[in-house]
């Protein structure tokens, strides 16, 4: 059942309106409570096909629920339909307002609205894409303040790895934050690359959500066993290349791929006179979970992430 949870009047007799589908099975007061939430950045669209794959499959086999799923894809509409990162005419990060204020601003009062839906889950996973310089592995990322009620549960999502962070790195405006404050137990995905969508990646995803919902007693029908994912919980679990000059990445690793110090991860060219630059490699051994796949680059620019292999859990 398709539900209203806020709408602001807009000029010109406009709404902007935020929904979610509820999917609903078995009966009792003891029935648990997932949620998928997607779309609070607007130029992140991994997620749309996560949330139109669990509808579909849901609606398929509806005898196998048992509990409620609460499906929103779009909790930044205006950004998705304008391909803005943020809330377009405000210039302002949605995921940098909550927990909100209902009596606030627009943006609080939606953020607000947003935090009090979904406050009471069971389990809340936040799924968001990379931006579209970079693309990344499946992943989970955790405030280390949640790892011992999270990781269990990260475990079992299919990703390919956890990244635990430092408390110290974590921006408390975010929604993930706000939610596993208030004792909702909230994951944040990341995968995939901005204003694209990576169906394998996805379907992975779809695969872990039904995991976690057997695991916690909502699905009873077949699921995929979740892969073991590698686990990097130390300051100094990840390595980051940064373009030491501008022009041209040409990447010359693929993504995932096990990496020996030493190894190519790219080049950095000039067009105009047709000279390499700069030969990126990895400075230790690692898996590469993250590479730019916007070539431009200026320098600093974040050319990639390895995940050290030593530091693995």
């Amino acid at each position: 059942m398709v539900q209203t949870i806020a709408s602001i009047p807009l000029p010109v007799m406009e709404n902007l309106q935020i929904k979610k589908n509820r999917l609903e099975g078995g009966s009792g007061e003891e029935r648990k409570r997932l949620s998928v939430v997607t779309g609070i950045h607007g130029d992140e669209l991994e997620g749309q096909y996560v949330c139109f794959e669990l509808n579909r499959q849901i609606a398929a086999n509806p005898q196998f629920l048992h509990g409620i799923v609460d499906i929103y894809p779009a909790m930044n509409p205006l950004g998705i339909d304008s391909i803005t990162r943020g809330i377009p005419g405000f210039d302002l990060d949605m995921n940098r307002v909550f927990p909100g204020n209902d009596n606030g601003s627009m943006t609080e009062h939606l953020a607000a609205r947003i935090i009090e839906d979904l406050e009471g889950s069971d389990l809340c996973i936040d799924i968001h894409a990379s931006n579209i310089f970079l693309t990344e592995l499946p992943q989970v990322r955790i405030n280390e303040l949640h790892r011992e009620t999270l990781v269990p549960i990260a475990e079992k999502l299919n990703v390919d790895f956890i990244w635990v962070h430092q408390s110290s790195t974590v921006l408390e405006s975010t929604l993930a934050y706000s939610l596993n404050s208030r004792n909702t137990p909230t994951l944040v995905v990341e995968m995939g690359v901005g204003m694209r969508i990576t169906k394998a990646y996805c379907q992975q995803m779809v695969r872990g959500i039904f995991s976690v919902m057997h695991e916690m007693g909502m699905w009873s029908g077949p699921v995929d066993a979740p892969r073991k994912p590698m686990i990097a919980d130390r300051d100094d679990a990840v390595l980051f290349l940064n373009a030491p000059v501008a022009g041209v990445f040409i990447s010359q690793a693929r993504h995932g791929d096990r990496l020996k110090k030493g190894s190519p991860v790219g080049v950095i060219v000039d067009p105009l006179e047709g000279s390499i630059l700069e030969r990126m490699k990895a400075p230790e051994d690692g898996i590469l979970f993250t590479i730019r796949e916007y070539p431009v680059v200026n320098e600093g620019s974040l050319i990639a992430r390895i995940l050290r292999e030593e530091a693995l859990a």
